[in-house]
């Protein structure tokens, strides 16, 4: 346990920061998924063009809160794009 009034501070400000940084990444596991789902139905293409933007959008959103590195998003967006090729570009 901390015993400096700087380091108890440091503990509750890390812990928020840890709380705000888990709901950002687990908005883009959310949006991700419900992306990779209507992929793989591959019913609709332009519901699964929809959730591919959407899902993008939350990524770069976290990468410019600094919640993901840059060269993370960029490789989740690519392998989300890949994917969305694959399924419809037959």
């Amino acid at each position: 346990m901390a015993h400096h009034r700087s380091a108890k501070k440091r503990i509750r400000t890390s812990e928020k920061r840890r709380l705000y940084n888990r709901s950002i990444k687990s908005r883009v596991k959310t949006f991700s998924h419900y992306f990779e789902v209507a992929a793989e139905t591959a019913e609709n293409r332009e519901d699964a063009v929809a959730k591919l933007n959407t899902a993008i959008s939350e990524i770069q959103k976290a990468a410019s809160k600094g919640v993901l590195h840059k060269n993370t998003a960029a490789r989740k967006v690519a392998r989300l794009a890949r994917q969305f090729n694959r399924t419809f570009s037959k």
